[in-house]
C-alpha cells in the first residue's frame, strides 16, 4: 500500500506526461542491464560521460538491443579522472547533449527492472538529470547483482568476508572479461553475471531491491 502511494505521487509530479509510460507494469521476463561512466563517485557533483545498456529477455541477451551514448559534459575532464573511466576529449566529440541521451534512455528502458552492479550510484545519478527534465527520479525497479552474488556464496559464518569485486564475481562465475571502462561492455558482462545468478538463487528469493 505505501509503495503504491509513493509511486502515484512520484507520477504526479512528473513534469512530462510523455514518459507517463515508465510507470506501467513491465513486461515478464524482461530487464535492462546498465552501466554508467562518470567524472567521479559523487553524484551531487559529477556528470555522466556514458551510458551503456543491454536488453535481456526470455533469459537472453538480446545484442541487437543495445544502448551506448556518450554525453557532453559542462566542463572539461580532469585529466586524473581520465586514468579511471579511459574516457578521452576526442571519445565526446559527437557526444550528445545530456537531455538528448537521458531522453533516449528512457524510451530504451521503458518501464522495465534495472539491473547492475553497484545499480543505486547508476540510478542516482542519472536521477540527478531525470529530477531536471522531466521532474522525477528514475522509478524503475533495480536489481543488484553483488547482493545476488553474496546470496549464492556458502558460509562458515554470518561474519566470514566475501569479495565482492567486479573481476571476483566475473572469474568466479566463470564470465569472459570483455574490454573494461567500457560502459556497454560493462552492461553485457553484467548481464552474464545476473543469468548465472538468477538460476543459482533461491527460488523464494526476490530479485528486486528498490
Amino acid at each position: 500500500m505505501l509503495e503504491n502511494f509513493f509511486r502515484n505521487w512520484n507520477k504526479k509530479r512528473l513534469k512530462n506526461k510523455k514518459y507517463d509510460f515508465l510507470f506501467d507494469e513491465p513486461l515478464p521476463n524482461e530487464f535492462i542491464s546498465l552501466d554508467c561512466e562518470t567524472t567521479g563517485l559523487n553524484p551531487k557533483k559529477d556528470e555522466i560521460l556514458s551510458i551503456g545498456a543491454v536488453l535481456i529477455r526470455d533469459n537472453k541477451i538480446l545484442m541487437r538491443k543495445t544502448f551506448n551514448v556518450f554525453l557532453k559534459p559542462s566542463k572539461n575532464i580532469n585529466a586524473e579522472s581520465i586514468k579511471i573511466h579511459h574516457i578521452r576529449k576526442v571519445d565526446l566529440e559527437n557526444a550528445l547533449n545530456p537531455e538528448d541521451a537521458i531522453y533516449q534512455l528512457l524510451d530504451f528502458i521503458g518501464s522495465r527492472p534495472i539491473v547492475g552492479y553497484y545499480i543505486k550510484f547508476d540510478v542516482t545519478i542519472i536521477s540527478k538529470y531525470t529530477k531536471k527534465y522531466i521532474g522525477i527520479k528514475l522509478p524503475n525497479e533495480t536489481i543488484e547483482v553483488s547482493s545476488l552474488y553474496f546470496k549464492t556464496r556458502k558460509r562458515s559464518s554470518d561474519y566470514q568476508f566475501i569479495d565482492l569485486k567486479f573481476d571476483t564475481i566475473l572469474k568466479t562465475l566463470d564470465i569472459p572479461a570483455l574490454g573494461k571502462h567500457d560502459a556497454l561492455n560493462d552492461a553485457i558482462m553484467t548481464a552474464m553475471m545476473f543469468l548465472k545468478l538468477k538460476d543459482l538463487t533461491p527460488a523464494k528469493t526476490t530479485f528486486y531491491t528498490s
